[in-house]
């Protein structure tokens, strides 16, 4: 099987000439298939960041590879750099650090254009991103006017009219309120159902982390585990030992089980819960 991305026994060394070494990354072996929806979940301190400035380039491996489509991301090759990184769009925690231009589609069309894109082909790109993530009414807004969420929005349109197969975020809603956390998280889930785009999505909020399909846990720059969410979420030893949270619904469908209640298996979302706690209070 072709990957997309394939880690391989990637480590990375900070150095400094002030400081010891530190070993951020330590033999990292991940596979990232085309349409995937991955979330890496780890403390702060875990690596996270660093792991994510690996997927394009940003950051190459002290030892080990990093491959985009059997390319890696150390080639000395400008074009295949450039490939790469057409290929892998990367989103981060601030959007004012990603926005480049005042108006909305200006700042959308700014990436297509630095890759010599025809003009019409970059009108009907930044259409289709401004539409695919429900911001097509804000094009010729000042960029200024909008909430963070919404200036979140337009940096994942900046990428994702370069057409990428991935989009990496590295803790994209970890500024925003609630609402903001959630309009990322719902255009997230519809780039990837509907546009096939693989989602890698860095995050320590666990209530965001269980609504994807695939969960990779850190901790001391090592993926401990990774698998489905209802497999990562009931492993209470391996979240705590990493010093992360159990999602809530989780916890307390855990606890009342623990109280001899028949709660179904797997809960993860505040919906499972109710749903659960109907069906039992039906049979009382």
């Amino acid at each position: 099987m072709e990957y997309l991305i394939e880690f391989k026994e990637a480590t990375y060394t900070y150095k400094s000439s002030f400081v010891d070494p530190v070993q951020a990354l330590k033999q990292i072996d991940l596979r990232v298939k085309r349409g995937e929806f991955l979330a890496i979940i780890g403390p702060n301190g875990s690596g996270k960041s660093t792991l994510a400035r690996h997927f394009n380039g940003l950051l190459t491996p002290t030892t080990g590879e990093v491959l985009i489509r059997g390319i890696s991301t150390a080639s000395s090759d400008p074009e295949q750099l450039k490939a790469i990184r057409r290929q892998v769009g990367m989103v981060f925690q601030n959007p004012d650090n990603q926005l480049i231009s005042s108006i909305v589609e200006e700042d959308v069309a700014f990436g297509p254009e630095n890759l010599g894109v025809p003009p019409k082909e970059i009108r009907r790109r930044v259409n289709h991103a401004l539409a695919a993530l429900n911001i097509f009414k804000y094009r010729r807004e000042s960029i200024s006017h909008l909430s963070e969420g919404q200036k979140q929005l337009v940096a994942i349109a900046g990428v994702l009219a370069m057409k990428p197969d991935c989009i990496v975020l590295d803790e994209p809603t970890a500024l925003l309120d609630p609402f903001g956390r959630r309009q990322v998280l719902e255009s997230l889930k519809k780039l990837n159902r509907e546009e096939g785009i693989a989602v890698v999505f860095i995050t320590h909020f666990m209530s965001e982390a269980v609504h994807f399909k695939r969960v990779a846990v850190m901790d001391q720059g090592e993926i401990k585990s990774d698998g489905p969410p209802d497999d990562i979420f009931t492993r209470t030893a391996l979240l705590k030992a990493a010093g992360l949270d159990i999602p809530v619904s989780a916890q307390l469908a855990e606890e009342l089980k623990g109280k001899g209640f028949p709660m179904a298996p797997g809960i993860l979302h505040v919906e499972e819960l109710v749903n659960s706690l109907c069906q039992l209070k039906s049979k009382i």
